[in-house]
């Protein structure tokens, strides 16, 4: 098991969210430890991509089996360190420990684009070592998602957690260092400095971030200058259009769940309800009855629904976002305060009547809120669900050949109909506009992870010619 009393040199605390109280200590590692670990990277990379395919993929799968008997611990420090509950910090371990299978399962086969006298194939290589830097909502399977296809592609990766969850991660790093070759694979843990130098280092070649948009606009500018390459999921704020009509008994509940999972701290969350003017009173008491049923405490007890939220200045954001639109007249209808107890806990919100144009609808509140807004017909709706900045997901309810058709409306990388938030192992998952660039899972998210290696092979004797190149 991981030590969490101390480290040497500079120390990292780690709160628990459920009580406020440090009960970990991580290293704090800067700049100097950065450019050691990329430099490990660098020296692993050529014995590492030269290994073969198959063997890379066995490797993947050796970590899956090393990090199986581990899983109970694993979770309940996740739980600890990010307050979700134990079920599902379970379930978080259980498939990442999955996506190791899951990826050795991918192939990279040559593509023949011709076979005859010319024959002409299109390879894909690895970059190189890569910076992986994972966010506190689901920090264990969203390094998975990275550092899986990273390696199984042939580059090496320096892995940073977020500074607020870094335990976990850096436990998986610890089990996965008895698997790996030395260098393939370094877990970093600190502050505010870690991450401009891991993306400002020239020999890192692609950066794997998720995260906020500002940052993530950050390590764009950082590694321009070097045309570096990006993978970018920049979060959401995911619209549900409900369309007249639609059984608002079946909906209800559905849209509760897709928009409070995690307590609200997911990417694909829905963030924001769009209803018929008709309708919208009945769905919001609807989804407020849920949330004053809600059961919320320490991810550790088992009666726990919603755990706390992960960073107490998040807490505070979704405070005065619900505070802004209610003087701005929306009905806060169950929660709208900070849970009078230690710890990071807001009480399951839903807010009815919301004007346009607040910042709860226009940005991200990441937190357990739910705003329905009224609309006059489908028009509004899905001109309201585009005119934000973000694009990742969005949803439509109702009558499956009509929501299929306003679904294909939405601007956005993933839209669902009668469902939402729903993502898979074998399906590519990324955003439009400020919601990222690239994408992740599946061979669409391994083929980030390559750049593209053309082989012209002429089988017969003769003179070519070639088509101008600039």
């Amino acid at each position: 098991m991981l030590d969490l009393t101390t480290t040497t040199g500079a120390a990292l605390p780690v709160r628990d969210p459920a009580t406020g109280e440090t009960f970990a200590h991580v290293p704090d590692d800067g700049p100097a430890e950065a450019s050691a670990a990329v430099g490990a990277a660098g020296d692993a990379f050529a014995g590492w991509a030269a290994r073969p395919h198959a063997e890379r993929a066995a490797l993947l799968r050796e970590c899956a089996a090393a990090l199986r008997p581990h899983a109970g611990d694993l979770a309940r420090l996740l739980t600890r360190e990010q307050g979700k509950p134990l079920a599902q910090a379970a379930a978080e371990v259980g498939l990442a420990v999955d996506w190791f299978d899951l990826t050795a399962d991918l192939t990279l086969d040559p593509e023949i684009v011709e076979d005859g006298p010319v024959h002409v194939t299109v390879g894909r290589m690895p970059h190189g070592p890569v910076a992986a830097i994972a966010p506190n909502n689901f920090p264990v399977i969203l390094a998975v998602t990275k550092v899986a296809p990273a390696l199984l592609a042939g580059n090496t990766v320096v892995l940073k957690p977020s500074p607020v969850t870094p335990l976990t991660t850096r436990y998986l790093g610890e089990i996965l260092g008895g698997v790996l070759p030395a260098g393939v694979l370094t877990v970093l843990t600190g502050g505010p400095a870690l991450g401009p130098a891991l993306t400002a280092d020239p020999r890192i070649l692609l950066v794997s971030f998720t995260g906020s948009v500002e940052t993530g606009r950050a390590i764009a500018a950082a590694v321009a200058p070097r045309l570096a390459r990006v993978v970018l999921e920049l979060g959401g704020n995911d619209a549900c259009v409900v369309l007249p009509g639609a059984d608002l008994d079946a909906v209800a509940p559905a849209v509760y769940a897709a928009a409070m999972r995690n307590t609200g701290q997911f990417c694909a969350a829905i963030k924001r309800v769009y209803a018929h003017r008709e309708q919208a009173s009945a769905l919001a008491g609807a989804l407020a009855e849920l949330a004053a049923k809600a059961v919320v405490g320490d991810g550790l007890d088992p009666a726990s629904e919603l755990g706390p939220l992960t960073v107490p200045a998040q807490r505070d954001t979704v405070a005065r976002m619900v505070a802004q639109a209610s003087a701005a007249g929306a009905r806060v209808l169950t929660g709208g305060a900070a849970l009078d107890r230690p710890g990071s806990f807001y009480a399951p919100t839903v807010v009815g009547d919301l004007p346009p144009g607040t910042e709860l609808e226009l940005e991200e509140q990441f937190g357990p809120v739910i705003p329905v807004i009224a609309v006059d017909g489908v028009e509004e709706a899905v001109r309201r669900a585009n005119g934000t900045r973000y694009g990742l997901g969005g949803s439509v309810w109702g009558d499956p050949d009509e929501a299929r058709a306003v679904a294909g409306r939405l601007e956005c990388g993933t839209a669902w109909v009668n469902t939402h938030g729903e993502l898979r192992a074998d399906v590519p998952f990324g955003g439009h506009r400020s919601s990222g660039l690239g994408v992740e899972y599946g061979y669409w998210g391994l083929l980030e992870y390559t750049r593209i290696t053309v082989c012209h092979e002429r089988r017969t004797p003769g003179s070519s010619a070639a088509a101008p190149a600039g």
